[in-house]
């Protein structure tokens, strides 16, 4: 497998979460008319409980793919998906409907687990930052253009439509690492699958100060764009009243974060993952803060908005695959532990973190600035503990 088709194939892994979230929003008040959900808040539970079934199925496929191998587990996080997929298409109620979401997410914690072990298993130091920060590129494209999709299958057809279309491109995935995607986990690197060695790996992910620190500033960062995701639909239509149209701006701030994971790929190796990661963190921390201060004052203009919003993920496509690959750097042969435990926590606390301002949709965008601003000091506090208050260290060079 060449180089290019590697960072495409894991690209399409990661991407197929952002797919399964971000098609869904256009589609969001459909769906809800036609299971009589009134509430429109409920409505997001479409992208929470997705998000907790990813978060809690990335812990088991770690361990397993230490054990057994990267390509066998990617396969079964395929086949669930699709299974979940299934059922949503077969759905007749909400609840039904929510639950297919929930396999669906534990399913797809599958291809984004295999994805950073895989980039682990062959990478390390700047080159295993470069190397992420070309998959997020390509990973970024799909919540610009995700949206838009979602419209315009709701435009010449009913949302289960939506359904049949992953079901699609989980079955090309499935197909394409079937035939083309080498195992990058030799049987003499795999560890034994037992209480002993699970507890092993366990305890030397979760003791790994770097790991830990990462992990959990990674956390808020998640519930800021998980918050912005679910909030999004009701935002740009409820607040600004653009209608039908606002897959346009959602991709306009997405297209930002995919502008910085180019930016990144060009810049990690010569200044390193912590200077680039860590000045980012600071300038999304300074926006945040001071979009909700102005917030405060008067509402912010779409135009306000969108550009805060777009500055603020130009910022998280720095930071995500920095931090990322920061988090895995210590962990060595149990690059499957710990990839399972840091997207995990990161995807769990970002769901939970991110459901929470959602459920707080008031009609206007203060619980978003707000909590987010609180977010983004957090996860900056996370790092100054992570790095002993020393800020933009290059550690070991890198």
């Amino acid at each position: 497998m060449s180089f290019v088709e590697f960072i495409a194939l894991n690209a399409l892994m990661m991407a197929l979460t952002a797919l399964s979230v971000d098609i869904m929003l256009p589609a969001l008040p459909d769906i809800g008319d036609s299971f009589g959900v009134t509430e429109e808040n409920h409505r997001q539970l479409l992208v929470g409980v997705y998000m907790l079934g990813f978060a809690l199925g990335q812990v088991i496929y770690g361990p397993l793919s230490d054990r057994f191998g990267r390509k066998p587990i990617l396969y079964v996080g395929l086949l669930i998906y699709l299974v979940g997929t299934g059922i949503c298409m077969l759905a007749p109620e909400f609840g039904h409907l929510l639950l297919g979401r929930l396999v669906q997410g534990i399913g797809c914690g599958g291809p984004r687990v295999i994805a950073i072990a895989l980039v682990r298993d062959k990478f390390e130091g700047r080159a295993m930052g470069k190397v992420m920060s070309f998959i997020m590129m390509i990973f970024i494209v799909v919540p610009v253009i995700a949206p838009s999709v979602g419209g315009a299958i709701t435009a010449f057809g009913p949302w289960i439509w939506m359904f049949y279309f992953l079901f699609f491109v989980g079955l090309v995935l499935l197909i394409w690492t079937g035939i083309r995607l080498p195992e990058t986990c030799p049987p003499e690197n795999r560890t034994v699958l037992s209480p002993a060695g699970i507890a092993k790996a366990f305890k030397a992910v979760v003791t790994t100060r770097q790991s830990v620190g990462y992990a959990v500033s990674l956390g808020f960062m998640f519930g800021v764009l998980i918050g912005y995701v679910s909030s999004a639909q009701q935002v740009y239509q409820q607040v600004y009243g653009l209608g039908a149209i606002f897959p346009v701006f959602f991709g306009a701030v997405a297209i930002f974060m995919s502008a910085s994971s180019l930016t990144n790929s060009q810049l990690v190796e010569r200044m390193g993952m912590r200077r680039l990661s860590h000045g980012a963190l600071i300038a999304m921390t300074v926006i945040l803060v001071g979009a909700m201060l102005l917030d405060e004052i008067a509402p912010l203009s779409l135009a306000t908005f969108t550009c805060a919003f777009g500055g603020v993920f130009f910022c998280v496509g720095l930071i995500l695959p920095n931090f990322n690959a920061l988090a895995m750097e210590p962990l060595g042969r149990v690059a499957g532990m710990g990839s399972s435990l840091i997207g995990a926590y990161m995807t769990g606390v970002g769901a939970i973190l991110g459901t929470f301002v959602g459920q707080h949709f008031d009609g206007s965008i203060q619980p978003m600035t707000r909590w987010f601003a609180a977010f983004a000091v957090c996860s900056l506090v996370a790092v100054l503990i992570t790095e002993r208050g020393r800020l933009f260290g290059v550690g070991e060079g890198r």
